[in-house]
Parts: structure tokens; sequence; C-alpha cells
């Protein structure tokens, strides 16, 4: 089951955090198709925070086709965002890189920072443009004016 975590320094508001933890745990293969999710008073007593804040998060989760609510049950994972198992060599891999980052001294904004601009020096790099049109010839008349 997932543990949410609230950070309430981080700017980012509590539901979208819910919301984010969520698919993370979807893409790690935390959560799987059928999991039931925390119920919304499981969630206020581990996080203390607005039981419509858990609700508004789980509705959205709903309308992308997530979740879903079962009245009186409770709310469970209809979908799934895993491409790579939790237990793939890159995680191995990152895990070992991400030690070595402590041991060199580095603190966790010190690593996030790092990550996120080697994420986006691979993932979100400039947008490719399309082709440009085939260059049309044009008729000249005798002043030099194109038709």
């Amino acid at each position: 089951m997932v543990e949410y975590r609230i950070d309430r320094h981080s700017g980012v508001a509590t539901y979208v955090q819910i919301v984010q933890q969520t698919k993370q745990a979807l893409r790690l293969g935390v959560l799987r198709p059928g999991d039931k999710l925390p119920t919304a008073r499981e969630v206020v007593e581990a996080t203390a925070i607005n039981p419509n804040t858990v609700l508004k998060a789980y509705r959205e989760l709903e309308r992308d086709g997530l979740v879903e609510a079962r009245r009186g049950l409770g709310t469970f994972v209809r979908g799934s965002l895993s491409t790579a198992p939790a237990d793939t060599p890159l995680r191995a891999e990152l895990e070992a890189w991400a030690a070595r980052a402590a041991e060199a001294g580095l603190d966790r904004d010190d690593v996030a920072a790092l990550f996120t601009a080697v994420l986006d020096q691979h993932f979100t790099g400039p947008a490719p443009h399309p082709p440009a049109p085939p260059a049309r010839a044009t008729e000249q008349h005798p002043q030099g004016e194109p038709s």
C-alpha cells in the first residue's frame, strides 16, 4: 500500500503531491490494477491534512482513468503507468549512483538538481522542427514580380 508523504514547504499543492505520489507508485509497480488506495480517513490520520484534499486528489486520479471509487468499498487502481519493473537493472544502477553521490557529500537538493539537469538534457530538449515545405518555383513576370 502507498504511504503519502506531504511536504508543506515544497510549494506544491497537497492534492497534487498525492496525485504525483500515486502516479509514481503506479510507474514503479508499487500499485497495480486491483489494489486498494488508503481511505481518506487513513490518509488524514497519517498526514494531518483535510479529507477534502484527499478526495480531490482521488477524483483527479479517477478523471485520469487510473482509479475508480466503489461506493462503500473504497478507491481501487484501474490502470497502470508502469513501463519498467521496479527491479530493473537501471534502478540498481541509479541506486548505486545515488549512494556514490551521498558518499561524495552531495545532499538531496544537490542530487535532485544534478539529476533534473541530466533529465532535461535527455528528455526535454528542444522540440524537433518539422521539415520545411519544399520551395515552390515561381514564375517571373517581365517586371520581376512573382505570380
